[in-house]
């Protein structure tokens, strides 16, 4: 038996990485669009879906924000929220998705009335409930949530204070999110000092649309304890051909030397960072180079819907298109859970209960396959 799709949708996985806000049902987004009166391109589920995906793989960022404009407007109410959030839960354990933090900007959701702390307490809502519905299908899913601000706006000190306040119900983390380019991190750095003296874990995204150079921001500037994507970081390293065992030989400078001793966790989204042209394709995603090199990477979906992705395709991907084995996938797997912003004893419940025996016994069947 070979690492199999099947086997490979079995198996325990971790996301870091996924938004509430590009991960919805297209049923749902015709559904709740019909319900606040707002157009779609269609009105039938399939095509809504394909639509989504060839709307973000066109390579024209207007079309690209167009798909998010589609989705936040129809999450503009409690119901909505509730709705959105629960159903996001239901899919990533019906993926076998083990632990999960899913990230939302509060301030996008305000348009029909509701404040702050009512967005928190929606989603929040929906997510209990969504977490309470896997476990009576007898499916175990653990999900914390990211506050973002986004770092085109002038609203992070207030988000980080949200954030900060909601951390024993829920909330895990902050980000920043939005155009990178024109937007560093540091505009918001009176947040992230903030986030520093409380003690608040927080992940930046850089090194997507931007070089190298904002993943120095991030970390040197802002305090980040992971990155968002941070592919580009390979701005930074010189390859040198393969040694004997087919690994690459590098020359690293001094930021990606950083990032590689400190193990900087990187939140790699393989199929998106090809459609919006950060990578050329799976095969060729810098995230194998940068595993083979020893850093620390971990698989994640980012946006579900406009990729038309789950984490069982993105580990099959990697598996077809780039090599990847079963030891490949419970590395990353293990990277992310050992990186959560989840509690001490949550992150070890996971990996001990739920990530090694799982992975454990996918290599039982391969083993047991092969000797027949």
């Amino acid at each position: 038996m070979s690492l199999t799709p099947e086997l490979i949708a079995a198996l325990p996985k971790v996301l870091l990485h996924d938004h509430l806000d590009g991960g919805l049902r297209p049923a749902t987004v015709i559904e709740l669009a019909a319900d606040a009166g707002h157009p779609l391109p269609s009105s039938d589920p399939q095509e809504l879906g394909e639509w989504f995906v060839q709307a973000a793989d066109s390579g024209s960022l207007e079309r690209f924000l167009e798909t998010f404009a589609h989705t936040v407007a129809v999450m503009q109410t409690v119901p909505a929220l509730r709705r959105v959030a629960r159903e996001a839960v239901a899919d990533l354990a019906a993926d076998g998705v083990v632990y999960a933090e899913l990230r939302y900007a509060p301030e996008q959701h305000l348009a029909r009335g509701l404040g702050l702390q009512e967005v928190l307490d929606a989603v929040q809502e929906g997510i209990d409930e969504g977490v309470a519905l896997a476990e009576e299908a007898g499916s175990f899913i653990r999900v914390g949530t990211i506050l973002a601000a986004m770092r085109h706006e002038d609203r992070a000190e207030e988000i980080a204070r949200l954030a900060v306040e909601n951390r024993d119900v829920g909330v895990v983390g902050f980000d920043i999110a939005g155009p990178e380019a024109g937007y560093p991190p540091t505009r918001h750095r009176a947040a992230f000092e903030f986030l520093r003296r409380e003690n608040f874990p927080f992940t930046i995204h850089a090194g997507e649309a931007a070089g190298a150079e904002s993943i120095w921001e991030a970390l040197q500037l802002c305090g980040a304890v992971r990155i968002g994507h941070g592919l580009q970081i390979l701005e930074d390293v010189r390859l040198e051909g393969l040694a004997s065992d087919g690994y690459p030989l590098a020359r690293l400078g001094h930021l990606a030397s950083w990032v590689r001793e400190r193990q900087v966790p990187l939140e790699l989204c393989p199929s998106s960072n090809v459609q919006t042209g950060a990578a050329t394709s799976v095969a060729e995603h810098p995230i194998t180079v940068l595993r083979d090199l020893g850093f620390t990477v971990t698989i994640n979906t980012d946006n579900r819907l406009m990729s038309g992705t789950s984490m069982s395709r993105e580990m099959t991907l990697l598996v077809a298109e780039a090599g990847w084995t079963l030891g490949d996938l419970e590395a990353a797997t293990l990277a992310a859970a050992f990186n959560a912003f989840a509690p001490y004893e949550l992150v070890r419940q996971v990996i001990m209960d739920q990530v090694l025996p799982g992975f454990a016994e996918a290599g039982e069947a391969i083993d047991e396959h092969a000797s027949q």
